[in-house]
Formats: structure tokens, sequence, C-alpha cells
């Protein structure tokens, strides 16, 4: 792209984050103009910590927070959100699991989820003071130690075992779990399980699966055709997965792969992994 300049550098996350941050990437970018882009729904959810140009969060498609931003978080959404870079953008991205978001910025998943949030008005030891230190700092190595070391001083009580089982099962299943058979293991009624995964995750569990296997599917997008994509990810047709990715993507699954949009997995050099089952904590 003519008159764009990227940088994007990985370094290894902190064992003590595990399961709460998926990885950090530094990103620097300089253009002739402003660039805009549409992120499809995903799990990993993006805490932005700007020291260049703000961000415009342009267009919120299932939930709300337009408008300009320093550092943000974007929380669990169940649609597309398209934003515009200023011409010299800077920042480090942490993107943050579900179950990270409660447990390292203080706050229930639910609180956040569906809306792009300011970090100045939500954890204002990383909003504009925070800013300042990252862009003082001479490498990207230090930027990346002061982020981690102020996570993991904010880490707080380890997540509610029935929210993290659930978690674990809705996306070890790519999102195909039935979700009633799921609650009927853990002996609590399906109001109590909704109630405290949504607090937690931000979204209820069936909607938080929808996102899951949305986002498998979308990985196999212009790999494999559209309906043995459906197939594979136990939607009951090409209609279905149509409809899902327009609701979620805000585009059809043609072009969608054709556009080749950004996601946390691509930014990480990652892909959509599933996590090992364990028994359900059920009632005493």
């Amino acid at each position: 792209m003519t008159g764009v300049t990227r940088e994007l550098v990985r370094l290894p996350t902190h064992p003590g984050l595990r399961g709460l941050v998926a990885g950090v990437v530094g990103f620097r970018e300089r253009s002739d103009t402003p660039l805009e882009r549409r992120q499809p729904a995903g799990t990993l959810l993006p805490l932005v910590l700007s020291f260049g140009d703000p961000f415009e969060v342009v267009e919120v498609g299932a939930g709300q927070g337009e408008g300009t931003y320093g550092s943000f978080l974007s929380g669990f959404m169940p649609g597309p959100a398209s934003t515009r870079s200023g011409r010299s953008h800077a920042c480090v991205q942490v993107y943050l699991t579900p179950l990270g978001v409660s447990r390292l910025l203080g706050i229930p998943g639910r609180e956040v989820a569906a809306s792009v949030v300011s970090v100045d008005d939500l954890v204002p030891e990383l909003g504009t003071s925070f800013s300042e230190q990252l862009a003082e700092a001479g490498t990207w190595r230090q930027r990346f130690t002061l982020v981690q070391s102020a996570l993991l001083a904010r880490a707080g009580d380890e997540t509610d075992p029935l929210v993290s089982w659930l978690w674990d099962r809705i996306t070890e299943s790519g999102g195909q779990a039935r979700i009633r058979d799921l609650v009927a293991e853990t002996g609590w009624s399906h109001r109590y399980v909704t109630t405290v995964f949504q607090r937690t995750v931000g979204l209820t569990p069936k909607a938080a699966a929808g996102v899951v296997r949305f986002e498998r599917a979308a990985a196999d997008l212009g790999r494999l055709p559209v309906a043995e994509v459906a197939v594979r990810h136990g939607y009951a047709d090409q209609s279905h997965l149509t409809r899902d990715t327009v609701r979620y993507a805000g585009e059809t699954p043609v072009v969608l792969a054709a556009s080749r949009r950004p996601t946390a997995h691509t930014a990480l050099g990652t892909s959509p992994a599933g996590s090992r089952a364990r028994g359900a904590p059920g009632r005493a």
C-alpha cells in the first residue's frame, strides 16, 4: 500500500498472565492519510494502550462507543467494529481473554460488553500518564515490561470455577456444545449459570458460543468452500453460516474471505484453538 509503513513486534507473554492474556504486540503505523479498518467479532478483547495519534471508533455494529480515543478497551463484541487511525499511530495492544478482563481490570465483563470504553475512565493508572511512560521508553521490550508488570500487579482473585469450566467447554467444542447440556452437567439452574457467566464474561453462554463458532468458521473461509465450512462448524446449512457472518462481520462469507480483515489472531500470528475439557464444578 502506497504511503504506509508498519511495524509489528511480538514478544512472549509473561507466564503469570496465562489464560488472561492471549498475547501482546507492539504496533506502529505511519501513513499519508488516515486508515480505516473493520474488525469482525472475536473472542480476544483488545486493550489498546496508545502513545501516538488517537484512534477514532467509527462504528460499533452491535453495541456502543463511537468516538475518539487515546487508549481504550473493546469489550466482548457480538458484532463488528470499524476504526480510523491517525497518520502516526503507535500502541501496545494487549489481547485479553474474556476471563482476563475481570481479573486484570477489576471490572465485570458485563459492564464493558458490546462497548468501547476509554482507559482513562476505566483504569486511570493505565491512561494518559501511562501513555507518556510508553512514549518515553526506548525499546519495545521496555514497553512490554511496563505493560505486563502493570497487569500482573492488578491480577485479582481467581475466576469462579463454574465460569472457567463453562468457558473452556464452549471454546474446546468450537462453540458447538449444547449449552443446555453443559448447564445440566453443573447441577445449577439455567438462570443461575447464565447470570454468573454473563457477569464475568460479558455475554450469555449462548451468545458467547455464537462468537466462538463464527471465529472458528471465519478462519476457514477462503481455505475451504463455504458449504464445507458450514458443515465443519455445525451450521444448519450454508445460508445459516451466511446469516451469522453478516451478523458478526457485517459482510457475507465471500466478501469477508476476500477482504482478509485483520483480527486479534492475525496480529498475534495464531489461530483460534480450544481448551482441554475438565469435569463440571457442580453443586456441593
